[in-house]
């Protein structure tokens, strides 16, 4: 027999051995997986249970006033878009991104120390900081990158960091990656602010961070007293913006501006995803030490990509939009009021305060998916809010104004409430 005959006659066992041998891990993966697979179905069959489940419609136009929606015809009314200011289809904006576009090309593939900064980055970076009023400024691909990147950059354990209790989620991971003691004082709590100062007077340096507008229930900080407690005890002032920039204040600089603290607060963090065009990305504003700090050592800044050339062109024109006029931002008010008033007026509870967030409060988790449900058939898209995104037995059904709604728009908004509200005996 030749060598070559006796050794492919060694190959079908050593085949039959390898199985052999293997068979077992695959086993145990397989039974790993279908473990998990329980948990996870017993998990989500419990949200479903408790009402809590979050369906994603299908939108098949652009974002603005009026939508297009799966299964349903013709235009829908959106009142649920972070959309402040109507300008994430506005033409100047569109034709911005278009051109940043063809001139820019459609990404870096690259962080910003590498090959990724491009002319546009800088120029954008120049303008937020002088709408903002600050001394510099960095981009982010999101505001949740930049509150992850800022607390650990800046405070060490040496420090202590202040928050309300009702922080958004971004500013509550980001504090948990900094090594700064953290002291948590109630919602809006001025007297327990002032507590939680005292009792970390032994820091080297303090941060009492808020946000300015509270996305849930829309109402605002108490900036003018946070800023005077800051300064009383040598603790200086961070807010997150999101809910506020472009159109609170007179000239939609924010809720510093609105509340008159603007030289007060020392560092603002803000995103480029609701009014200022609503594509994406996020950015701080402050003082330019802090911003070449975090240039160096923000790891989300580090380590990812930079934004689409598109985006920051839709973006910088949406600034421009705002640094020429104010007209769009002034408008906000009276759209905002028309609505809460007509609500109150029929019988619905509102959370907040002069805010386009105008949560319509009804408790029961179910209650607000299928009143929401009941909206859509009537033109107007609205989404039930429920727990984990807010705490059990507030669910609610969150209402956002947009400059781009008529109030033709708000008053068929409000009729469908009625109308929704009186089949599910919320109002008579």
């Amino acid at each position: 027999m030749s060598l070559g005959t006796a050794a492919r006659g060694l190959v079908p066992s050593a085949r039959g051995l390898l199985r052999r041998a293997s068979a077992g891990a695959p086993c145990r993966t397989y039974g790993a997986v279908a473990a998990a697979r329980v948990v996870l179905e017993a998990e989500l069959d419990s949200i479903r249970a408790a009402g809590t489940w979050k369906a994603e419609r299908i939108i098949t136009s652009k974002q603005g006033a009026r939508i297009n929606v799966d299964g349903s015809r013709g235009d829908i009314l959106n009142f649920c878009a972070n959309n402040y200011l109507g300008l994430s289809s506005h033409p100047d904006v569109v034709q911005a991104g278009i051109d940043a576009l063809k001139s820019h090309g459609a990404g870096l593939s690259s962080v910003r120390f590498i090959c990724g900064t491009q002319d546009l980055h800088k120029d954008l970076e120049q303008k937020l900081a002088q709408f903002h009023e600050r001394e510099d400024c960095i981009l982010y691909a999101s505001c949740f990158d930049a509150n992850a990147g800022l607390f650990e950059v800046l405070l060490g354990p040496d420090d202590a960091v202040l928050s309300d209790e009702l922080n958004h989620a971004s500013i509550i991971d980001g504090i948990r990656l900094c090594r700064a003691k953290r002291f948590r004082y109630k919602h809006m709590d001025l007297k327990d602010l002032e507590v939680q100062l005292k009792e970390s007077q032994s820091s080297r340096m303090r941060l009492v961070v808020t946000d300015g507008v509270f996305s849930m229930d829309g109402d605002v900080a108490p900036l003018q007293g946070i800023c005077d407690l800051a300064e009383q005890y040598g603790a200086m002032v961070f807010i997150d913006e999101c809910h506020a920039t472009g159109f609170l204040g007179a000239r939609g600089r924010g809720t510093d501006e609105l509340l008159g603290v603007m030289d007060r607060v020392q560092i603002v963090n803000s995103t480029l995803g609701k009014a200022l065009g609503g594509a994406a990305g996020g950015y701080t504003v402050g003082p330019k030490p802090l911003i070449d700090l975090l240039r160096q050592r923000s790891r989300p800044y580090l380590f990812s990509n930079s934004l689409p050339p598109p985006v920051v062109g839709c973006a910088a024109r949406a600034v421009e939009l705002l640094l020429a006029s104010n007209e769009i931002a002034q408008s906000m008010t009276a759209k905002t009021m028309r609505f809460r008033n007509n609500m109150t007026e029929a019988g619905f509870t509102i959370s907040g305060s002069a805010h386009p967030i105008s949560p319509v409060m009804l408790g029961d988790a179910r209650l607000a998916s299928m009143m929401a449900d009941d909206m859509l058939k009537l033109g107007v898209y609205v989404v039930g809010f429920s727990f984990p995104v807010v705490p059990k037995g507030k669910a609610r059904i969150r209402v956002q104004i947009s400059a781009a709604h008529s109030d033709e728009d708000i008053d068929r908004c409000v009729d469908a409430f009625i109308q929704t509200g009186r089949k599910h005996g919320v109002v008579s």
